[in-house]
């Protein structure tokens, strides 16, 4: 088997209204998805998105010509490519889905299998008042999530805490809550610093008066020694979410920074590449389960991963309705992924990555 071609399609969906993430500096007016198609003369086609795939024509060549199978050296070529360009990594999600449907079998059984449905995590990403967040959380338990995870803005501390706070009170011991400082990257144009080691080390003490689970990217990726003191507060730390660089993610391990691994299999690190780290933080007995923020062909990639290798104790689903929604997520795929009444995400069980394109949605928003 082949590779004859490489397919990249741009898609845009208009936002309105616009979607506020907490991390974005202005609204968001569109929501911007890259489609990879991988197809082989055999007649299987691969499918990825993810990261951009900007600048991706200088590397088809690469792969045009080779087999599919040979997953371990594209891994490679990516790697090599990455280096000089953007990160291609819905390429291999997309190769994986051909190995998938080669062998009959879901990816997720190819990476260990060790699980059937994951617990998901209601991920929000709006900053919203107390009132306005325990409305939302209500309706987010009525549906079924057993864990939510709330944003906390750097220069609204005492809000963010005070919408915590409501929170539990309102939704009491039953559910799980995560707070997201967003403190380790920034988007473009986001140029302040972070908060410093002192404040940052007095809201998770905070947060632990609260319960809270987890609190996720609390300091720059760049503090190691940080992030290790910020777990003497008897708080899980996570974080690694959009951390590319293998020898860095390594280090983190070594010293035993975090409780809890977030690489992107679609974003920062790759499917095969985060299995790896993913068996040595289990090994460590610290835990993963990835970062999903993209869209719903992302969302599955990072599923079959995270079920392959056992992720615990939740795994991340984007939602935050109205503003964030599955149909709004997955307006590529021809029904949006949804949780189950148990609140459980279930790993489709066809060959592959179980995507399901809607061809009249992407031809009605491809930009290029």
């Amino acid at each position: 088997m082949k590779i004859v071609d490489i397919t990249v399609d741009q898609l845009r969906l208009e936002l309105d209204p616009p979607f506020a993430a907490a991390w974005d500096p202005v609204p968001r007016t569109a929501f911007d998805a890259t489609v990879v198609r991988v197809h082989t003369d055999a007649g299987l086609t691969g499918i990825g998105s993810g990261d951009t795939m900007a600048g991706f024509d200088a590397y088809r060549h690469l792969f045009l010509g080779t087999d599919p199978l040979d997953i371990s050296r594209h891994v490679r070529a990516i790697e090599s490519a990455n280096f000089h360009g953007a990160k291609y990594w819905p390429l291999e999600a997309a190769l994986w889905d051909i190995i998938g449907k080669a062998s009959g079998q879901p990816v997720s059984m190819l990476f260990g299998n060790a699980a059937k449905r994951l617990r998901a995590y209601a991920s929000t990403g709006e900053l919203k008042t107390p009132e306005q967040r325990v409305e939302a959380s209500l309706e987010m338990a009525k549906t079924g999530f057993r864990a939510l995870k709330i944003r906390i803005d750097r220069h609204r501390l005492d809000e963010g805490v005070d919408v915590v706070r409501a929170v539990r009170e309102a939704l009491g011991d039953g559910v799980d809550l995560m707070v997201d400082l967003n403190q380790s990257w920034r988007m473009p144009g986001d140029v302040e610093p972070a908060m410093d080691f002192a404040k940052v080390r007095g809201v998770v003490r905070r947060l632990a008066e609260l319960d809270v689970f987890w609190v996720e990217e609390p300091l720059p990726y760049a503090d190691v020694a940080g992030f290790r003191a910020l777990r003497s507060t008897g708080v899980r730390i996570a974080a690694g979410e959009m951390q590319s660089s293998i020898p860095e993610l390594l280090a983190y391990l070594e010293a035993d920074a975090l409780d809890v691994y977030q690489m992107d299999v679609v974003l920062a690190v790759g499917m095969h590449r985060a299995r790896t780290l993913a068996e040595l933080a289990r090994l460590k007995h610290r835990q993963f389960t990835p970062h999903s923020w993209t869209n719903g062909i992302g969302v599955l990639a990072n599923l079959h991963v995270a079920a392959g290798v056992g992720a615990t104790p939740y795994f991340e689903f984007p939602y935050d309705p109205p503003g964030w929604t599955p149909a709004r997520r997955d307006f590529m795929l021809d029904q949006p992924l949804m949780i189950d009444v148990d609140g459980d995400l279930v790993v489709p069980a066809s060959p592959g990555l179980g995507i399901d394109l809607d061809e009249s949605a992407i031809d009605a928003t491809r930009t290029a």
